[in-house]
């Protein structure tokens, strides 16, 4: 019994790893929103035609390996994007929106709207997603999302889980920005 406790529990520490992508490290732990400690999930390269755009890895309190699980999942998380070059604001959000009218109907947009204004208005407020910048869009259980660029929040806190669900959907819903980024998100060569 204790051999068989010990494999799976070694099994369950090997599911976090630190994880480098195009020169991007993401930490096997971090302390997240909350005063939470979070483990890294997964990892990816988000690839727009043959440039880079950004390296990005989903945080979360336990490893999850399918997405409704992690979509479901209460509790405290992180997205970790790594610009890996300069985007605008507008780019950047109107990327998140397509990503968000893809893998939603049109009564979810329409009562996401004024959350994708805030949201949008945050971006156009940091005008632009610059080479090196850190952005971090937080949830902690009972809160609200929270936007921090390069460890500073920025804008309002924005109230709902479902929007905060919804922006997961982007890379893992059914209709993810990128197959292969989804994936690493959800642990595959983690």
């Amino acid at each position: 019994m204790r051999v068989l406790a010990a494999v799976l529990l070694s099994s369950i520490i090997g599911l976090a790893q630190a994880v480098e992508v195009a020169g991007v490290k993401f930490a096997e732990k971090i302390d997240g929103p909350g005063d939470a400690t979070l483990v890294l999930n997964g990892a990816g390269l988000r690839k727009l035609l043959f440039l880079d755009v950004y390296a990005i890895g989903l945080y979360l309190p336990a490893p999850k390996r399918k997405a409704e699980e992690i979509l479901l999942l209460a509790g405290p998380k992180r997205v970790a994007i790594r610009m890996l070059r300069d985007v605008s604001a507008e780019s950047f959000t109107q990327a998140l929106i397509d990503g968000l009218r893809k893998n939603h109907s049109d009564a979810e947009m329409v009562r996401f709207g004024p959350r994708i204004a805030q949201f949008t208005g945050i971006m156009a407020d940091i005008k632009e997603a610059k080479e090196g910048m850190a952005i971090d869009i937080d949830w902690a259980q009972g809160e609200s999302l929270r936007l921090r660029v390069d460890g500073q929040q920025v804008g309002r806190a924005i109230v709902g889980e479902d929007f905060y669900r919804a922006l997961l959907r982007v890379w893992l819903g059914l209709n993810p920005v990128q197959d292969d980024l989804k994936a690493g998100l959800l642990g595959a060569g983690s």
